[in-house]
């Protein structure tokens, strides 16, 4: 075996292991209240159902309204989070881009999304169980995540959310489709971001 052969596969071996290593130091983190709120206060920025004055409001799998005045800070269109460590909703697709640009974090592709999401054993919340805070609930259920897949004017969600079941809407299974326009919020939708394992720990 001559030596420039034993060099190549050197340089491959170190090439994947350097992936595997990086691959090993990033996590799924979904995106809290208080850490959107440091976005908005840090750049001033306006979410797309702020601009518009209303937004959804999901009362079960089946049933929602439109709600003057639900945004981010109101889900509702009342009330402020219990909690700043509850996920933010009433979030769109455009608002998570704007989130990453400024936080240098991305949204996990909806393939990239299930394979981060394997080593996750915290409780999936589903069922119409109490939404539950970012760093005790499965990022799988609670709310629906965006990704960064899309097709035309829409973006595929994953996940599922504190209302879906085996029964329903089947939103914890990969195979399921659900597709929202990047403009809407609900209040059963957030986002997560890919970022360094190392951030996540320090927290």
């Amino acid at each position: 075996m001559s030596f420039s052969f034993i060099s190549f596969l050197l340089i491959l071996f170190l090439a994947g292991s350097h992936e595997q290593s990086n691959e090993e130091n990033i996590e799924l983190h979904v995106v809290s209240y208080e850490e959107f709120e440091a976005f908005v206060n840090a750049t001033s920025y306006v979410t797309d159902a702020e601009t518009y004055g209303w937004s959804f409001l999901q009362k079960d799998v089946y049933n929602f309204e439109i709600v003057e005045g639900a945004n981010w800070r109101k889900p509702d269109g009342e009330n402020t989070p219990s909690s700043k460590y509850l996920p933010v909703t009433q979030v769109s697709y455009n608002d998570a881009i704007a989130y990453c640009e400024w936080s240098d974090t991305e949204l996990p592709t909806y393939e990239k999304y299930w394979e981060l999401i394997k080593s996750d054993n915290r409780t999936i919340v589903t069922n119409d169980k109490p939404i539950t805070t970012v760093n005790e609930a499965n990022v799988l259920g609670n709310v629906w995540e965006i990704t960064a897949t899309t097709i035309g004017d829409s973006t595929r969600l994953a996940g599922g959310s504190l209302f879906c079941s085996v029964n329903t809407c089947h939103g914890t299974s990969k195979d399921r489709k659900q597709f929202i326009d990047k403009q809407t919020g609900n209040i059963h939708i957030g986002f997560a971001v890919i970022r360094s394992s190392q951030h996540c720990n320090k927290e």
